[in-house]
């Protein structure tokens, strides 16, 4: 999709010109405050669609509905110009034009919600889904414009990957696309190195697979940062369990469980075009959880990179295994922040559902300023309590601990797992996305499917350093 600068986008010959109409107020055409019936009042989401007779240039007029201009935000702009570009779809418009006459600054969550709403994965589809190819903008900031756009684009990336079989997103091609950033540094390490790292914990996961283990380390380096940000996506390529093994249907989407991952290669591609003065590195500990007879098995007691032991006490805890030895890795970086983001938890998708992500930490100043970007850039975090009693909970009579709890308060038992491979001076945030990264069914704008969960939240934090 091209997105088009104008000087003004009531005058530009298309299938739609998309108009706001905000409470008690009148729309800037003509034609919509003559013609909408009396009910159409600009409540937030509503849409009346008229033809204009050839009196615009455009052959539809579309009226959408903001809600009271004093409380307008962007979480409004974006979701509600995502519906009227799902209406633009069932009219089969190819090219749409938006005049929006508002002081509020509404392009990027405009050209936000525009790319979110026209993405669809039906790259094995004969049958290709409609998709929008133009829009018209007017009164935007070209930059602005550009800057949604390369975060869009950082999502579909993500979106892409994750909707992808298993049989597509190996490790190997992980690691591969990784390769391919322009701007990016990447080493790639293979097995042999893996082990000589003391990375056993991540190792042991990968055993089971015939898929060779690939562990990514990405880096943007600018030329003076004021900060230094290491960012670790759990790589799960597929999760069948392991020797735990899933029930069928809880095996069937994942697929997704590199969610993390492809939200790490997203934000990697992006950051060169975006040029942010923070230097950032992107971790993945690629592999997969499969059922074999060289599989790591319960009861096995494994060595962490920082030299902790781990039970384990069900391979089907597998995610935080990798994580663990990509948090040593992070830290000896002597980075000042780490953030993971990971599918970790069916305990967080009970909690919160698919409405938010769990988010946990070391540092509360670092979390909440999280947690506000995300409420911004359109993605709600939860934060979850990080108590002693959940770490009590993962004691082992045989080692420093085990990879599970009880199964009660399973996500923030994940946290603490995951804390005891932080180190102290080093800020650290766990994004726990299990219910957010993929959708069952369409959910506000999105569709059904891979989401990208936490790529626009991310690159707006490093953005605003």
């Amino acid at each position: 999709m091209e997105i088009k600068i104008v000087e003004n986008t009531k005058e530009v010959l298309c299938d739609v010109l998309v108009v706001n109409k905000f409470e008690g107020k009148e729309t800037s055409n003509s034609l919509v405050n003559k013609y909408a019936p009396e009910d159409f009042t600009g409540k937030a989401g509503q849409i009346f669609v008229m033809h204009t007779q050839k009196e615009f240039p455009s052959t539809y007029i579309l009226a959408l509905g903001l809600g009271d201009e004093s409380c307008m935000d962007n979480n409004i702009i974006r979701e509600n110009v995502a519906k009227a570009i799902k209406k633009c779809v069932e009219l089969k418009a190819k090219t749409v034009a938006f005049d929006f006459s508002t002081d509020y600054g509404f392009c990027m969550p405009l050209v936000m919600g525009v790319n979110i709403a026209n993405y669809h994965f039906d790259k094995y589809k004969n049958k290709k889904a409609h998709r929008i190819a133009e829009i018209y903008l007017s009164n935007v900031v070209p930059e602005a414009v550009n800057v949604a756009s390369i975060i869009s684009d950082a999502m579909k990336l993500s979106r892409n990957l994750a909707n992808e079989p298993a049989a597509f997103s190996t490790p190997s091609k992980l690691a591969e696309i990784a390769q391919g950033f322009e701007g990016i540094e990447t080493i790639v390490y293979e097995e042999d190195k893996i082990r000589e790292l003391g990375m056993t914990a991540y190792l042991a996961v990968a055993q089971g697979s015939v898929q060779p283990p690939k562990f990514i380390h990405m880096k943007y380096v600018p030329e003076n940062p004021k900060k230094r940000i290491a960012i670790i996506g759990k790589g799960l390529c597929f999760d069948s369990g392991g020797l735990d093994i899933k029930p069928a249907a809880s095996m069937l989407n994942m697929k997704d469980d590199m969610s993390g991952a492809a939200c790490v290669l997203g934000i990697m591609k992006a950051l060169p075009k975006l040029h942010p003065d923070v230097e950032v590195h992107g971790i993945i500990a690629a592999c997969e959880n499969m059922p074999s007879g060289s599989s790591y098995k319960p009861g096995d007691i494994l060595t962490a990179k920082n030299g902790k032991t781990i039970e384990v006490d069900n391979t089907d805890a597998e995610g935080r295994l990798t994580l663990a030895d990509a948090l040593c890795y992070a830290c000896e970086l002597q980075v000042d922040e780490v953030v993971d983001i990971a599918t970790l938890t069916g305990a967080c998708m009970v909690a919160l559902g698919s409405a938010a992500s769990g988010i946990m930490g070391n540092n509360d100043d670092f979390v909440k300023n999280i947690i506000e970007v995300g409420a911004y850039a359109g993605e709600k975090f939860w934060q979850l309590p990080m108590w002693q009693e959940y770490r009590d909970n993962m004691n082992s009579d045989v080692a420093d601990m085990k990879n599970t709890g009880t199964r009660y308060g399973g996500a923030s038992a994940a946290g603490m797992f995951l804390k005891e491979f932080v180190t102290d001076n080093v800020k650290w945030a766990h994004f726990d996305i299990a219910g957010t990264a993929f959708l069952d069914k369409p959910q506000k704008e999105f569709c059904k499917g891979a989401t990208g969960a936490g790529v626009r939240t991310l690159l707006d934090y490093i953005i605003c350093q």
